[in-house]
């Protein structure tokens, strides 16, 4: 399909969406809170956040599979499950919906059964990477090969979203490579997808935008090199001189920058996190002359427990 919506610049929009719950206690539990979401045709997102920060239950409002308590959520100008129903969103849940007596063609046969126009079995079977496993019961499935089959599943209506929560979950390095090889030559293809993941890694190699959600609310929405450097700014390093007198000149002088977080050196080599990068690398190229000039940016990683810490989620970015 991979078709965009001549009526709308906008795959997804999630409009002061709420989600709330009754606990066993009786408190009422805000678990999604006022979230507000634009995803275009053909973004690739990751949804990131600490368990319990909503992330799964925006998923699942975004399929239809929960209702919001207020607000509003529109899939290609449609209610989440007329977009479900029209083929046009599939997804790759992380657990359920497979029989575990059938083999993994049955499975994949009996689904695009219930479409009325649906990708080849062995097309979808293929890239999915499980030719090889296509005689074998579900039961004897490892659980990354499982995961592997919930995708095969959601490619076959050819879907314009696929929405994916921890898609690699139980997959070994080598699977987890090729899914995301195939999810890229999806994404260039047109398709948008949207997933959540514990592994920064995948998140930081594959999406171009990264949305950060603690505490049932969004506090970092941007590209993912923008949201990387929101945790501490970029790292230059540089070989400091051999004579020490100099080198101590040019430690007090980096300590004395406002915008300089962190100074650290291992042997002559000294590191310094700042927010302004490009003012420390002039400071150690024209000022202090040193050689061995490097900038790198802040890991996701540090950007999202920084940013996800209880005491920054007041403030939505």
């Amino acid at each position: 399909m991979l078709s965009t919506d001549p009526r709308t610049g906008s795959a997804v929009e999630l409009l002061n969406l709420t989600r709330t719950f009754r606990s066993p206690g009786g408190e009422t539990v805000r678990a999604v809170d006022g979230v507000d979401l634009s995803i275009a045709p053909g973004e690739v997102v990751a949804f990131l956040g600490p368990n319990g920060a909503g992330k799964t239950t925006t998923l699942d409002m975004l399929l239809g599979l929960t209702t919001p308590t207020s607000g509003e959520v529109r899939v290609f100008e449609q209610p989440p499950r007329q977009a479900v129903a029209a083929g046009r969103v599939s997804a790759v849940l992380q657990t359920g919906g497979l029989l575990r007596d059938l083999t993994v063609a049955e499975t994949v046969r009996m689904i695009a059964s219930t479409y009325r126009h649906h990708a080849p079995v062995g097309e979808v079977l293929e890239r999915a990477g499980l030719t090889p496993l296509s005689r074998r019961r579900v039961a004897k499935l490892s659980g990354g090969e499982q995961q592997r089959l919930r995708f095969a599943l959601a490619l076959l209506p050819d879907p314009d979203l696929v929405v994916l929560d921890e898609p690699t979950a139980g997959m070994d390095v080598s699977a987890r490579r090729e899914f995301w090889d195939t999810m890229r030559a999806d994404a260039l293809a047109g398709r948008t997808v949207v997933f959540a993941t514990h592994y920064l890694e995948e998140a930081e190699a594959f999406a171009r935008r990264t949305v950060m959600i603690a505490g049932g609310r969004i506090v970092a929405d941007g590209p993912t090199e923008e949201v990387r450097a929101r945790a501490s700014g970029r790292t230059v390093s540089a070989d400091l001189p051999d004579d020490p007198s100099l080198a101590t000149r040019a430690l007090r002088l980096l300590r004395g920058i406002p915008d300089v977080h962190e100074v650290t050196t291992t042997g002559r080599r000294v590191r310094v996190v700042a927010g302004d990068s490009d003012r420390v690398a002039r400071l150690l190229l024209t000022d202090l002359g040193l050689s061995g000039l490097e900038v790198t940016g802040g890991s996701l990683e540090a950007a999202f427990l920084a940013i996800t810490a209880p005491e920054t989620q007041e403030v939505p970015a």
